[in-house]
């Protein structure tokens, strides 16, 4: 994670490294988070009971699309492709994802980040997929976000700083791309 998050851990005690693999070790709005050790690790593909295709086990992708499919019986058209595939940058700034079935915004311009938006944030050196983030809370200079597969020792929830300048809110990571609104 970038040096400017704010860890703020809510979980149950203990570090989340004495979690075990597919451990429960969160919930947001009834839908579970769970533990994956690390990041890269990958324990096969999660099918809704209706053949919708959710990703990876455990990973940040699976929850994110599993947390729209059950608290809002969201399914994305295109259920495919690694986090930062999520954003498409052929897009302009408001404009609709159609892989995603979600409006799509870019960070650092005049929309304002909202509860339950998916955050994307872009591939770094030490993980070329990107991360994925639902956010649980919107303040005026904070934002609260929820997360699976954060990597080892990392909590599932955390705060980014959020700035407004004249209008334009920009979460305060640079490697976060936008955010995905259905």
């Amino acid at each position: 994670m970038r040096k400017s998050i704010i860890k703020k851990k809510v979980e149950k005690k203990g570090s989340t490294s004495t979690y075990k693999t597919g451990q429960v070790i969160d919930k947001y709005k009834g839908v579970k988070v769970y533990y994956n050790g690390s990041f890269k690790n990958v324990f096969g593909r999660n099918i809704s009971e209706d053949g919708y295709n959710l990703g990876l086990k455990y990973q940040c992708v699976e929850f994110a699309k599993r947390f729209f499919y059950e608290a809002y019986n969201h399914k994305m058209p295109d259920s495919y492709g690694n986090a930062k595939d999520f954003f498409d940058h052929k897009l302009a700034h408001g404009q609709f994802n159609k892989a995603r079935g979600m409006i799509q915004y870019y960070n650092g311009k005049n929309e304002k980040p909202r509860k339950d938006d998916l955050v994307i944030l872009g591939s770094t050196p030490g993980n070329i997929y990107g991360h994925c983030i639902i956010l649980t809370r919107v303040g005026q200079d904070f934002v609260e976000f929820i997360q699976q597969n954060p990597g080892n020792g990392n909590p599932s929830r955390a705060q980014y700083k959020l700035l407004n300048n004249k209008g334009v809110w920009l979460i305060d990571s640079a490697d976060v791309l936008g955010f995905l609104r259905i």
